[in-house]
Order: structure tokens, then C-alpha cells, then sequence
């Protein structure tokens, strides 16, 4: 009887491992190959249709880094973007959190429509907000001339300075209810208990906040800061939403400028900023795991 349940159990564990296989393939097929791929590419000067192509070594490596003002523009571009957003979006949707935590029907008509922004496809988005900065009749100007503040309209995405902070503020609006949903799914895993026991020890409002909330929300701080990190980084139909193709140098960013060198023809070049950006994004996100490791 027991050989018999250990052979049964053997030929389980044999079949648990089938299981993995379709997901394993399509890895390798969809990221593994294409990656492998691109890393041979960005060793060449393939224009994506020729037969032929020259090897360069890392000749595409080094033009990144000293001869190419447009890539440096869209890279400082991003991280201006990534910083903004990832602090006034994490702030924000914390501070909705805070407020919304306790499930009442006003709440919870509150959560959703913080959060209906993000059902919204990045094209509509895009197209609203547009409407909404235009300098000749958009919302936002419109209501200034109306109560008096003509001196404070701008042009907003034609203003080469402040261009990336209006597509910054778009991007918030855009996901903030998104990441709202996380917090308040990690605040209400606080146990109540600790907070009554802070109240009878007399601590105020905010020694709660900074002795019970934040440490215990840094998971969905964690992951509320990663994907907000991701998402700056992949704004692409959204920049191409408010900015045009290609869009400004103002609005650049790494994601549409790899675009816009492969719509050059340029596969091989474009294959090395592939790569130089995802490096980036790998190399943010560890040092914010770690940053937020130690806090």
C-alpha cells in the first residue's frame, strides 16, 4: 500500500512539472529570444530592411553616451518625470488612502471616482488634456480669462521648461486613483488595536502616522513607488498623445525617442538605446528597493 502511494505521489510530482512549460516558452519566445536578439543587433548598424549589415562592437554604446544630445535630453526628460510623479503621485494616493480607508457608501463612492480616471484608455487621456492646456481657447486658460487672472495663462506644453511638469501632472491625475486602491488595500491590514493602544498612551495624529502607518504601509509603498517608476518610463502614447510624433524636445522622453530612432530606420542604434533603457529602468527601481529597505 505505501509503495503504491509513493509511486502515486512520484508521477504527481512529475506532472507538477508540466505545468510551467507553456509559460516557460512563451518566456523564452516573447522576452528571452527578443532580447538576445536585440543584444545582437545593438552591435550593428542594421538599417531593419538590408540583408547585409556591419558589426560595430560597441560603437552604438559609446555614441549613446558622448555623441547623442537628443538621448541625454529624453533621459534627463524622464528622470525630471519619474521624480515628480513618483512623489506627488505617491503622496497624493497615500493622502486619498488616508481619508477614504474606512468603508462607508460615501467613501466608496469617493474610491471610485478617484479611480475611474485609470479605466480610461492613455489616447483619451491624452486628447482631454489637450483640450485642457491649449493656449488659445483650452479649459485651463478659458477659466483664467474668466475670473480675471489673465496674467497667469500659459502655454503650457509649448513652454520648453515647464512642459515635462504639465505632462507630469497629466500622469498623476491619470493613476493616482490607481494607486490609491493599493494603499488603502494596506491600510486596512493595520490592525485597529495598535492604534487605540497608541491613543491610550496619549500619542497624537501624526506619532501614529510615523510609528504605525508608515512602516507598516511600506509594502504598498514599495509597490506603489515600482509601478509608478514603470509607468514614467512607458508614458509613450501619452507624450505622442500631447505632444505629436515625434513630440518636442521638451516632451521627449526615452520611450519615444527609441521610437523615433527606430522609425528612422536605424534597428541597430535603436536596438543599443533598447537596452541602455531598460538598464535604467532596472537600475532605478534597485536603488528605490533599497532606499526604501533602509527607511
Amino acid at each position: 500500500m505505501s509503495s503504491t502511494r509513493s509511486a502515486r505521489k512520484a508521477r504527481t510530482a512529475r506532472a507538477l512539472w508540466i505545468f510551467p512549460v507553456p509559460a516557460l516558452v512563451l518566456y523564452l519566445f516573447l522576452f528571452a529570444y527578443p532580447t538576445l536578439q536585440a543584444v545582437q543587433y545593438a552591435l550593428t548598424d542594421w538599417d531593419g530592411y538590408s540583408a547585409t549589415f556591419n558589426n560595430v562592437g560597441l560603437g552604438n554604446f559609446t555614441r549613446i553616451a558622448t555623441d547623442d544630445d537628443l538621448f541625454l535630453n529624453a533621459a534627463e526628460n524622464n528622470l525630471k518625470l519619474t521624480v515628480t510623479v513618483v512623489l506627488a503621485q505617491t503622496a497624493l494616493a497615500l493622502g486619498l488612502a488616508l481619508y477614504l480607508v474606512r468603508t462607508t457608501r460615501t467613501t466608496t463612492l469617493l474610491r471610485a471616482l478617484f479611480f475611474l480616471p485609470t479605466i480610461l484608455s492613455s489616447v483619451s487621456v491624452a486628447f482631454i488634456w489637450r483640450f485642457v492646456y491649449d493656449a488659445d481657447g483650452g479649459l485651463l486658460n478659458s477659466a483664467l480669462r474668466a475670473v480675471g487672472l489673465d496674467s497667469m495663462q500659459s502655454i503650457y506644453l509649448g513652454d520648453p521648461d515647464k512642459a515635462i511638469l504639465w505632462l507630469a501632472l497629466t500622469q498623476v491625475w491619470f493613476h493616482a486613483g490607481q494607486m490609491m486602491v493599493v494603499f488603502v488595500a494596506g491600510l486596512q491590514t493595520i490592525p485597529r488595536e495598535l492604534y487605540e493602544a497608541a491613543e491610550i498612551d496619549g500619542a497624537g495624529r501624526w506619532a501614529r502616522f510615523r510609528h504605525i502607518t508608515w512602516p507598516l504601509v511600506a509594502p504598498a509603498t514599495g509597490i506603489v513607488v515600482a509601478y509608478t517608476t514603470v509607468q514614467s518610463f512607458k508614458a509613450f502614447d501619452l507624450v505622442l498623445g500631447l505632444g505629436g510624433n515625434p513630440p518636442s524636445p521638451a516632451l521627449d522622453i526615452l520611450s519615444t525617442r527609441v521610437y523615433t530612432t527606430f522609425s528612422n530606420n536605424q534597428f541597430g542604434y535603436a536596438a543599443a538605446q533598447s537596452l541602455v533603457f531598460m538598464a535604467l529602468i532596472a537600475l532605478l527601481t534597485w536603488l528605490q528597493r533599497r532606499a526604501l529597505r533602509r527607511t
